[in-house]
């Protein structure tokens, strides 16, 4: 069977990191194709990982560097939108990767149109879910977009391979292996998979954690932490106003401390293969029992069960990549009318690596009436009423027990 032949390209924005696998992908990327190479990043948070990257981009051959701070837009837009759902895959997983993916996707494809490139790439895996995530983003912003993915396409297919291609083009190699898994990182959390942890009995070292003290050394006493929630969206810590980032930010501190959020999780990817990823999300995990508290005092019953019935296909839909999607949309629209009472303040205590509410108000928004819920005397609620509506909603059961009694005759 003939080699597919390449198309013609003319311009590429690769979506870089700066490690070492789109290090090889950027010079790949020149060699194949002859073409100018615009290597982006997505400063979502990293840190300081993102200090080397535009010196090793142009050293690896890359025409034009983007280095984009992103961290507000991405928890407004993104990460915001996301818990108003109270998103959660499988769970446990907060989808802390999952969410970064379109946010980086739609930046690129900005790039790729302010630039007049016809082709974008990115790093990712033909077995994992970033390929499919970036590329949906991709397809919905242009139809007619090219897209390299190196890693359905090359030869490259082993560690060794990769090292010797790396070497043949001058592009440093880490001369030792410290940290034997993958991860990525953002405002939201830090991810963590392959290498050792693809033993999945084996405990996760505790050298590998980044973001969080080991519980058993966290502090032996307890902290407060109040946070307050408009419309869904939580806008102040301890009284506090701050941006989406900063809130995320400073619940990111004060979570690491006390070793809030880390979970160890054997999850089902969208290609139909079973991953092992442990995460560390410590802000994000307050953040979602604070607001999970301010909505048990402010929203109608019934609005919280739909709601709810809804988390896991919404979940998915974010892990699958279909964050642009109409269906995505049509719940977000659903989900943010039922966040317009959402309006109050949440007490959660830190302890030992777990979080945990233990107040919640609403000035405007409450629900709770103690002159109906109190165990003391009341004047408001007859309680002989009771036995009706037990009656009226145990008649189904009774006619089936009836049934089942006289067919035994």
């Amino acid at each position: 069977m003939a080699p597919t032949k390449k198309p013609e390209i003319n311009k590429i924005v690769l979506a870089y990191s700066g490690g070492l696998d789109t290090s090889i992908i950027l010079k790949w990327l020149k060699n194949e194709y002859g073409c100018q190479v615009v290597a982006f990043s997505a400063d979502l948070g990293q840190g300081e990982e993102l200090d080397p990257v535009r010196e090793k981009a142009l050293a690896t051959g890359a025409d034009t560097v983007y280095i984009d701070d992103l961290k507000e837009e991405f928890v407004r837009d993104f990460v915001f939108p996301m818990f108003r759902a109270n998103a959660i895959y499988e769970g446990h997983y907060l989808l802390g990767t999952s969410i970064a993916r379109p946010l980086i996707a739609k930046r690129q494809m900005e790039i790729a149109a302010l630039e007049g490139c016809d082709a974008v790439s990115h790093g990712a895996t033909g077995k994992g879910n970033d390929q499919v995530r970036f590329e949906l983003g991709y397809y919905h912003f242009n139809p007619a977009i090219k897209v390299i993915a190196p890693w359905r396409t090359w030869d490259l297919n082993s560690r060794q391979a990769l090292i010797e291609y790396a070497r043949k083009n001058d592009i440093p190699i880490p001369t030792i292996q410290k940290r034997p898994w993958s991860s990525d990182r953002n405002l939201l959390h830090i991810s963590f998979e392959g290498g050792i942890l693809e033993d999945t009995w084996a405990e996760a070292p505790e050298e590998m954690y980044v973001l969080t003290k080991p519980p058993e050394e966290a502090p032996d006493k307890p902290q407060y932490v109040e946070i307050e929630f408009s419309n869904g969206n939580a806008v102040a810590v301890d009284g506090v106003t701050m941006t989406p980032a900063q809130l995320l930010a400073h619940l990111n501190t004060l979570g690491g401390i006390h070793g809030v959020g880390r979970v160890d999780l054997l999850e089902n990817r969208s290609v139909g293969m079973k991953s092992r990823g442990v995460y560390e999300t410590p802000g994000g995990t307050i953040l979602r029992e604070a607001h999970s508290a301010v909505e048990q005092i402010t929203m109608d019953r019934e609005v919280l069960r739909i709601r709810d019935g809804l988390i896991p296909e919404y979940a998915r839909q974010i892990y699958a990549g279909y964050w642009f999607s109409p269906e995505r949309l049509m719940l977000q629209t659903l989900i943010d009318d039922s966040q317009k009472c959402v309006n109050g303040v949440a007490r959660v205590k830190l302890y030992k690596g777990f979080c945990r509410t233990v107040g919640r108000k609403s000035e405007t928004d409450s629900l709770f009436n103690l002159d109906f819920a109190t165990f003391e005397k009341d004047q408001v609620y007859n309680q002989a009423d009771a036995e009706g509506f037990i009656k009226i909603n145990s008649l189904r059961l009774r006619i089936r027990s009836l049934m089942q009694t006289n067919r035994k005759k």
